[in-house]
């Protein structure tokens, strides 16, 4: 297996559309890594680029110890996963996962081992004389995967392979992938838009917007500590609700203050608030980190505030909570046994401790 290195890699398509800008990212050996963002990133050119299937207009890429800039894709020692497939439907499955061993003349009994082996693998053992049109889609898509892992590449290329299973098979799936990863011990790059996949199957997540990065961590790290307001809108599910207001200062404490509404900053973050006294910045939080009052059992007054409950959405063990504070609408994320009528009044309590704030202009993290 080997490390992936882009060294200030550009793309620009021919028009003038700038689609990967000046990128700079390192992956390491048997790592899993996954570029994750909205449609339009950049994120699927980024990885055709070191496919080899996009030539880029700038910058290096290397895998191992080679530069790769010039070297046919066939000849890169890498294989990819399609998101349909890319199955010849006139073949079996036994055909389709050696056919490119088959092509490189490999012998008989190499091919047959490779095509067995990771048959067992992956649980497909005893559909190797069907055809694509007899398989489901998840089967399908196990097959696509044998037929990169017979290959045994230096790394794995993965173009939002799970996007046409149901959500049932996507679940599973992912489960899978992520044995298959710790039983290669391969280095895995992997394409989504979908920031629940990026969450649970990524050593490392690279966040992209408009073909830049904007953060590059673990899934934790982001989570807890975006580097701007995109990244922690991006992740979460449901997303971080946004707000702008004020920072004042009353009593030597600070507050963030919005019509209708004003929660206490704790101590912690004075350091970093207090140059943005008087000033407009965007506060968020978590649905997680917005309580039912009835429910805490130190509700602190200075961060209680009145909210109306528009709509709720019961999840199970979970209730999606969708209520107006002053002239802002919240999701709140609290536990089953809250179960408001819709237009009742009700008290939230906010964890401050978990609150996050930006730039207004910069949308940079500011704490």
């Amino acid at each position: 297996m080997a490390q992936v290195s882009l060294r200030n890699v550009t793309k620009v398509f021919p028009g003038n559309i700038l689609a990967v800008d000046n990128v700079n990212l390192g992956v390491e050996n048997k790592e899993f890594l996954v570029l994750v963002g909205p449609s339009g990133c950049g994120k699927s050119t980024t990885l055709r680029m070191v496919a080899g299937l996009e030539k880029s207009t700038e910058g290096e890429i290397w895998i191992g110890n080679k530069m790769v800039n010039d070297v046919p894709a066939k000849d890169r020692n890498i294989a990819m996963v399609f998101q349909n497939y890319a199955l010849y439907p006139h073949m079996t499955v036994y055909e389709n996962m050696s056919f490119a061993l088959r092509l490189r003349r490999f012998p008989k009994s190499e091919i047959d081992t490779r095509v067995k082996d990771a048959a067992e693998i992956l649980g497909i053992n005893k559909l190797l004389d069907r055809r694509p049109r007899e398989l489901s889609g998840g089967q399908r898509q196990r097959v696509a995967v044998g037929r990169a892992i017979v290959r045994k590449p230096m790394v794995f290329l993965f173009d939002e392979p799970l996007s046409n299973l149901d959500a049932k098979m996507r679940v599973q799936m992912r489960i899978e992938l992520n044995k298959l990863h710790t039983r290669l011990q391969s280095t895995m790059i992997y394409v989504t838009h979908d920031q629940t996949e990026a969450m649970t199957m990524g050593d490392r997540i690279v966040v992209m917007k408009d073909g830049l990065i904007q953060q590059v961590a673990g899934p934790i790290t982001l989570y807890d500590k975006p580097v701007n307001k995109f990244v922690a809108g991006f992740i979460g599910s449901p997303p971080m609700n946004f707000m702008n207001g004020n920072i004042i200062k009353k009593d030597s404490k600070f507050f963030f203050t919005e019509n209708g509404f004003s929660v206490k900053i704790v101590e912690d973050m004075y350091d970093k608030i207090a140059s943005f006294e008087g000033k407009e910045i965007a506060f968020g939080i978590r649905p997680e980190d917005i309580h039912d009052k009835l429910f805490v059992s130190e509700a602190s007054p200075d961060n209680t505030v009145k909210a109306v409950v528009e709509i709720v959405e019961p999840m199970g063990a979970e209730v999606f909570l969708y209520i107006k504070a002053g002239n802002s609408s919240l999701i709140a994320r609290v536990g089953g046994h809250t179960k408001p009528e819709v237009n009742q009044d009700m008290d939230i309590v906010f964890d401050m401790s978990k609150a996050h704030f930006f730039d207004k202009d910069t949308e940079e993290t500011i704490v």
